[in-house]
């Protein structure tokens, strides 16, 4: 294979960038509550439209575009080795100084930016990920078996204990958001900092928790780069029809247990059943692409899947504009409506500006800064 880029990779990473944010919108207009991204205590979707166009949307996206991006880093990690391989150079090698980067660029957009980075979680994945990945086939699979049964026993128990405390009419509940929700409303910019500094460890529990996770998800992509599965001949063919059909009559059923009030299945969907769906649309727009190869949208997702990494740190800092008290102060003040709109705003915004940044330069701001410093590391 040689190191040109392919489109559909490209594709897909954007399609899964711009709809990261169709989550993380909901917890910026809601000023830092992270209970609107499940359903423990608004879970009342059929009391008005407003709640049911939220549960729709995070039905469609909550937990499945961050399993999708996980994934796309697991498919970029295996091209960089396989580029290694052709270089004849050592592995790891200069991936680890590049993970190490990606580690560091998430500490600063954790504390400047927002609390719910998933960057540095990345950055530790791939660092374990090219370990394993350097051990051949046999060591992805058996770390694959290891590593996804222990977060699936985790997940099942999580799962019983949900079902067992909603049978026992138990309150569940991720408690009170009152003081982030003013903090968000009313605190400076550097009052926010603060928090996020002084409460880093609390605050990072999510990127430990989801490591396991994350580290199946690189090493799936890994096997599905290997496996033939984005080539465009019938092989490749025949594997993304199977990953659809198992999206589409297993995923989407599990996924549909949102609509389950009360947030017994909240943990299980987001952190197992999500990722189901997530191959699931790899696979749908893969089938598209392949059909409508010259849609108009496929090139402008290609470009901001260029430019990933600028575009996700990008969105977030508009949203902290946006939404946040030292900025233009939208925060609870907007309907879900609304908030969608403003979603599919900002991605078009996103999508318009990485056409008219590439056709200037070749990379993104981000990704030009993270190659000249890995080629300072180097």
């Amino acid at each position: 294979m040689s190191g040109k880029r392919i489109r559909l990779l490209d594709i897909l990473r954007g399609f899964a960038v711009l709809g990261t944010l169709g989550t993380n919108i909901w917890i910026f207009a809601h000023l830092g509550d992270v209970s609107y991204i499940f359903t423990f205590d608004h879970y009342a979707w059929w009391a008005s439209f407003q709640d049911f166009v939220r549960i729709f949307v995070l039905f469609l996206v909550n937990g499945k575009m961050l399993g999708l991006l996980t994934i796309m880093f697991g498919v970029g990690l295996e091209l960089k080795y396989q580029q290694s391989l052709r270089n004849g150079t050592a592995w790891p090698g200069v991936y680890i100084w590049t993970s190490f980067i990606l580690l560091m660029e998430g500490f600063i957009h954790f504390t400047l930016v927002m609390e719910y980075d998933i960057l540095m979680s990345y950055g530790v994945t791939a660092m374990i990920v090219a370990w394993i990945v350097k051990g051949g086939d046999r060591a992805i699979s058996r770390a694959m078996k290891i590593i996804g049964g222990f977060h699936g026993a985790i997940m099942l128990f999580l799962l019983i204990v949900g079902v067992y405390l909603g049978f026992s009419s138990a309150n569940l509940s991720l408690g009170g958001m009152s003081d982030i929700v003013s903090l968000y409303k009313d605190g400076s910019w550097f009052e926010q900092i603060q928090y996020r500094f002084v409460n880093f460890v609390l605050l990072r529990i999510e990127v430990i928790f989801v490591i396991p996770m994350n580290i199946f998800l690189f090493l799936l992509g890994v096997r599905l780069m290997r496996s033939g599965f984005f080539a465009p001949d019938e092989h490749g063919k025949k594997k993304r029809q199977k990953l659809f059909k198992l999206g589409l009559y297993v995923g989407v059923p599990l996924n549909l247990l949102t609509f389950v009030p009360g947030g017994v299945f909240d943990l299980p969907i987001r952190y197992l059943f999500a990722p189901i769906l997530s191959l699931g649309y790899l696979a749908f727009i893969s089938k598209i692409v392949e059909k409508t190869p010259q849609f108009w949208l496929w090139n402008k997702l290609e470009k901001v899947g260029r430019m990933s990494l600028s575009c996700y740190v990008m969105q977030n800092l508009i949203s902290t504009v946006l939404f946040y008290g030292w900025g233009f102060g939208l925060g609870n003040k907007v309907d879900s409506v609304t908030i969608v709109l403003i979603w599919l705003l900002i991605t078009s915004f996103q999508i318009g500006f990485a056409s008219f940044w590439l056709q200037k330069f070749k990379l993104g701001p981000m990704e030009t800064v993270r190659k000249h410093t890995s080629s300072f590391m180097n």
